[in-house]
């Protein structure tokens, strides 16, 4: 069979149906505007975190895994989803998240770069619009200024060269960003919005994160 165009990796705790469900359709919806065929073109691989998730989504497009439980803000669900996907470029989406119905059109105007860095909306989150934001002096990839959501690499450098997601805890996304863009052979980065921080905030009660529970104002549609 064929491998498809793109895996979108997507760790769940299990707690925000609602939010995932959002997420989900986000990526069928950027696959439809950018005429890619969900299954064929692109998978969708959910893992939960130590429970049995609920199927929100029942596209055959859609391939969910009751793993175990780690409790390590999804690293180690990203590194057992890597080594299941099949995606020749891989996106990184937390099931709190959603892509632009424009992201897979961006993508595919750069289908050689190993490692493509977009903008991502983060108004819901963040007292900034975008990340990552481009300071004279300092590097675009610094910790606090970039998410894996802004990001579309090669299979060829995130599995094959640099061995998946590796680390724990929460710095692990600065560091993993770092060693991939320190070992793609072509980087770029551009403007395009390709996805909606903290899309599904508020959708499901009880399912915040640490930091969305220190937010006062409430979840505005």
């Amino acid at each position: 069979m064929p491998c498809p165009r793109y895996s979108v990796i997507t760790p769940s705790r299990g707690d925000r149906p609602n939010a995932l469900r959002k997420a989900l359709e986000s990526v069928l919806n950027a696959a439809e505007h950018a005429a890619l065929v969900p299954g064929t073109d692109v998978e969708l691989l959910v893992g939960f975190d130590g429970v049995r998730g609920a199927r929100v989504c029942d596209h055959p497009a859609v391939r969910y895994f009751d793993l175990p439980g780690n409790h390590d803000f999804g690293n180690a669900l990203r590194q057992a989803l890597l080594k299941a996907s099949r995606g020749r470029r891989l996106i990184f989406l937390d099931d709190d998240n959603a892509l632009t119905p424009e992201a897979f059109a961006v993508h595919e105007r750069h289908p050689d770069t190993e490692m493509l860095v977009a903008r991502i909306d983060v108004s819901r989150a963040h007292n900034i619009p975008f990340l990552p934001v481009p300071e004279e002096g300092k590097p675009l990839i610094r910790p606090c200024n970039i998410d894996p959501l802004c990001l579309c690499l090669s299979r060829e450098l995130v599995v094959v060269r640099c061995g998946g997601w590796q680390g724990e805890r929460y710095e692990a996304d600065y560091r993993n960003i770092l060693r991939y863009a320190r070992r793609a052979v072509g980087m770029e980065i551009v403007d395009d919005i390709v996805g909606i921080y903290d899309a599904g905030r508020g959708l499901d009660s009880g399912g915040l994160n640490f930091r969305q529970c220190r937010l006062k104002q409430p979840f505005e549609s």
